[in-house]
């Protein structure tokens, strides 16, 4: 049996209504070769400093995507068989083609699913295959995409020229010694890829590692942490290392956006307890509350936008967790209250005129109800676009259906990738000014908005809206 011929049609997305796929094309066509950008992921700094041939086609596109080993894992497929290692040692698949065999042949499970559609645009568009991936494929999929990874033309800053990206950024450990972001500033390479500043590990007290955390930043910041000022004015010391590298932007990822300013002696018995391995849950909430409420107050001293994305049950898969760490897919949305948790905080800042807080949620249902109306008044407020379970066809199409009605475009934050899988990165950009193009004209056949008003809409939103809300004409010195 001949293999199917892999093929993207030019309409995807677009509406089946004609007069609707008309104007969608057409604005789709002035946005898709806008320069990417890309204010918020997590792909690997050093591949962009190293610059080396990525190794093969799996350890590329399989294992370190979680999008794709979850689903896998949902189907009885283990872990360690899709190249994961255990934390303790314990073997695991290392032969990349036997773990893309195991994919190739599952690869119906992500059809209607983002994943599928990413991966038929990057296998199509970067890789220039021709036939759908499927085990009688798998070895010719494997060997074309393997050939290709070894010529320049696919090395990491290739590919980032290729892709036509403008500005990458990162996501960092507060701790981190952005080595690699000085290795690419000093290699002389015009890519322009920046930090973002993530002190997740320092808001945990209750957690095991928090106490090498806080020694961590006391060693990177040179000076003495022994309590919650000091603990911010160390995080206050790395900010401003972010800020020289280029960064312009914090990331805080929360179950609950919860806010709260606590007292000195509050501060004083939490920071005891901690010190003693001895806090609890309800500390690392409180003090959690109050570090952000902190983070909000040094932005807006030091002009780095905020970043919040809550709504995730993180690691929940218990056993997976303890045997292989964080980032396996097993994080799971929760209902998710934003306008009572982030009272305190939008009171003391939201009306900053330097402050840019983008929210982010997995709890769809707050979108109309909470977050638009946040983001349709407080003139700090953006709203991050739909996010990991959200960043699909129908996911995009619900999110700017829940909020263009209160809050417009413009307290929007444009689009971002949120990806490890940097092949992806084009794909998903794609898929997001279709989606766009495709809302808009729904609104421009329906009279609700003129189609002069909707190419303005459609640019903002595929390039303007993110280089303005990250405030990306900051540039990275020298």
């Amino acid at each position: 049996m001949s293999a199917a011929p892999l093929v993207l049609d030019d309409d995807r997305v677009f509406d089946a209504d004609p007069s609707v796929r008309r104007i969608a094309r057409a604005l789709y066509e002035e946005t898709r070769a806008l320069p990417l950008i890309c204010p918020h992921g997590h792909v690997d700094p050093r591949w962009l400093a190293d610059n080396e041939p990525f190794p093969e086609p799996a350890s590329l596109l399989v294992t370190p995507d979680h999008y794709i080993t979850r689903m896998l894992y949902s189907q009885g497929v283990s872990l360690e068989s899709l190249g994961v290692g255990p934390r303790d040692g314990s073997p695991y698949e290392t032969d990349g083609r036997a773990i893309w065999r195991r994919f190739a042949e599952r690869a119906l499970l992500f059809r209607g699913t983002p994943s599928g559609y990413w991966l038929d645009h990057e296998l199509h568009e970067l890789f220039g295959i021709r036939v759908v991936l499927d085990a009688g494929t798998a070895d010719l999929v494997y060997d074309t995409i393997a050939e290709r990874l070894q010529s320049p033309e696919y090395r990491p800053r290739a590919l980032y020229e290729r892709f036509n990206i403008e500005v990458l950024a990162t996501t960092d450990a507060a701790t981190d010694s952005l080595e690699h972001h000085a290795t690419i500033r000093a290699s002389g390479w015009q890519g322009r890829v920046i930090p973002t500043f993530r002190p997740d590990q320092l808001f945990q007290v209750a957690a095991p590692q928090w106490r090498a955390a806080v020694e961590n930043l006391s060693a990177q910041s040179g000076m003495a942490i022994h309590s919650v000022d000091a603990l911010v004015d160390a995080l206050a010391v790395r900010r401003a290392v972010f800020v020289s590298a280029g960064a312009t932007a914090t990331d805080h990822g929360v179950e609950e956006p919860f806010t709260e300013r606590l007292s000195a002696a509050e501060c004083a018995a939490i920071w005891e307890r901690g010190m003693h391995g001895l806090a609890t849950s309800r500390d690392q909430r409180a003090l959690s509350g109050h570090l952000l409420m902190e983070m909000a107050r040094l932005s807006v001293v030091d002009g780095l936008v905020m970043q919040l994305h809550a709504g995730a049950y993180r690691n929940h898969n218990r056993p997976l967790f303890e045997r292989f760490g964080p980032d396996i897919g097993a994080d799971i949305p929760v209902a998710t209250e934003f306008t009572r948790n982030l009272a305190p905080l939008l009171n003391e800042y939201g009306n900053s005129s330097v402050l840019t807080l983008v929210l982010f949620t997995l709890d769809e249902s707050t979108y109309a109800r909470e977050l638009a109306p946040l983001a349709g008044h407080y003139p700090s407020v953006r709203l991050g676009p739909a996010w990991w379970f959200h960043d699909s066809i129908n996911g995009m199409t619900r999110y700017r259906e829940m909020t263009t009605e209160t809050a417009g475009i413009w307290n929007t934050a444009g689009f971002n990738d949120d990806t490890r899988a940097f092949c992806s990165i084009p794909a998903r950009h794609d898929l997001a000014r279709r989606v766009d193009a495709n809302v808009l004209a729904r609104l421009v056949s329906r009279h609700i908005v003129h189609l002069r008003d909707a190419r303005v809409m459609a640019h903002a939103l595929a390039y303007g809206l993110a280089h303005t809300t990250y405030k990306l004409d900051r540039r990275t010195p020298s």
